[in-house]
């Protein structure tokens, strides 16, 4: 089975736009569609015909570039079956458990959900991979816009419980906030201050700071370690999505 190839490229202020291609079926996907022009430039340049769309959630920023490239490539468009009343164009709805195909490649089907009531996100298993959207940041999470802290928190538990060498795709340029945010969450964190030291250095050189691996962010992330005890005595919370909560409600506010 052939290697999945990556094309990694950014769009619209913050957002990263992904094609996702497998070079033996000559198939390529979009996760999300934020900017269209761009993605159908994109998949030009190398070369790649776009047959399949992969959304995460309904956001414009996600779902706003279905209809352009679906008519420019007449592709097909999976989308989650939580959200699938706001996203345009679907051909399949997918919800927690399903697959979906990319030539011989198979993703995995989970959901994130809280920061819409209908976010998943895509794991591939066989290549060490996951697209997940604006569930998980690098040291962060996305804003609790539709759902409960209890719902967030165990969408959290499902991500991190994943392979911890996954690396993991999110939507955002949103790296060097988070760490500010966690380095204030977690200031006693070794391992958080050297991440965020070269996160400040990889920055000001404006190198991305995504994807990212699992492995660190189970050291360093305050929104995956709600249940550790030092960040409970920190934010309160009996139970682990309630300092879940108090988190996210301070980095609402910082």
């Amino acid at each position: 089975m052939s290697q999945i190839e990556i094309h990694q490229f950014p769009c619209l202020s913050d957002n990263y736009g992904y094609l996702v291609h497998d070079p033996a079926s000559g198939e390529t996907t979009c996760i999300d569609t934020p900017d269209a022009d761009e993605y159908l430039r994109q998949a030009a340049l190398k070369g790649w015909t776009i047959t399949q769309i992969w959304n995460t959630h309904w956001h414009p920023d996600h779902a706003g570039g279905n209809e352009a490239i679906k008519a420019a490539t007449g592709c097909t468009i999976t989308a989650p079956l939580g959200d699938a009343e706001k996203i345009a164009g679907i051909d399949r709805t997918v919800r927690d458990g399903d697959l979906v195909k990319l030539g011989d490649h198979t993703a995995q089907v989970i959901d994130v959900s809280g920061h819409t009531m209908g976010h998943i996100a895509y794991h591939l298993p066989g290549s060490d991979m996951a697209f997940v959207g604006d569930s998980v940041f690098a040291l962060g999470c996305g804003r609790m816009f539709e759902g409960t802290a209890p719902q967030f928190w165990d969408s959290l538990v499902r991500v991190r419980s994943l392979p911890p060498q996954t690396v993991l795709y999110c939507a955002h340029e949103y790296t060097a906030s988070n760490a500010r945010f966690a380095l204030h969450a977690d200031p006693e964190n070794e391992a958080l201050r050297a991440y965020a030291d070269e996160i400040a250095d990889k920055r000001s050189r404006d190198e991305p700071t995504v994807p990212f691996v699992l492995e660190r962010e189970l050291h360093t992330n305050p929104f995956l370690r709600a249940d550790d005890p030092s960040l409970q005595a920190r934010w309160g919370g009996d139970l682990p999505y309630q300092t879940f909560a108090a988190l996210r409600a301070a980095k609402d506010s910082f």
